[in-house]
């Protein structure tokens, strides 16, 4: 019986280390190389794509590829209110990309906006306020050295603060 050699998928077994690509399933492979490398260099240089004033109110979401129904966008998470600044470096963004790559790998950007949550955390703690817990805040009590207490409250409130 004859063995083909020809086929994609490996079914005999080398003895020593095999590379990553070669354990990987097809389909698995597919998607890397089509989706994977752009959108992962993209991730990594995304800095110096945009510039600093951009870098810190968008990063990309998705890469999809270009195909018979659409060309390929790159799909850009923009924080509410920097939209028009993104709109405006559109060109820009596009032709750093297609250079970086050295292809025409975009030739869309599309937006999409996300609220940017407002943490507001109210810290107003005043001098006579314990901000220990009650098993700790007995134990505290019961220590007779005065300069002792006054510092283990003082410290309890720095490790609240953090």
């Amino acid at each position: 019986m004859q063995f083909k050699k020809y086929t994609k998928q490996r079914n005999t077994s080398i003895q020593g280390l095999r590379s990553f690509k070669d354990t990987l399933p097809k389909n698995i492979k597919k998607i890397i190389n089509k989706k994977g490398y752009i959108y992962s260099e993209t991730l990594n240089n995304w800095k110096y794509i945009v510039g600093e004033s951009l870098f810190k109110v968008c990063y990309p979401k998705s890469f999809k590829s270009s195909n018979k129904f659409g060309v390929s966008t790159l799909i850009i998470m923009v924080k509410r209110g920097h939209e028009v600044d993104l709109e405006y470096s559109k060109k820009e963004i596009m032709d750093k990309m297609n250079n970086f790559f050295g292809d025409i790998v975009v030739k869309k950007l599309k937006f999409t906006i996300f609220e940017e949550e407002i943490k507001v955390v109210s810290k107003i703690i005043s001098k006579n306020e314990n901000v220990t817990n009650i098993k700790y805040n007995k134990m505290i009590n019961n220590v007779k050295n005065k300069d002792l207490k006054k510092s283990l409250l003082e410290l309890t409130r720095v490790f609240k603060n953090k």
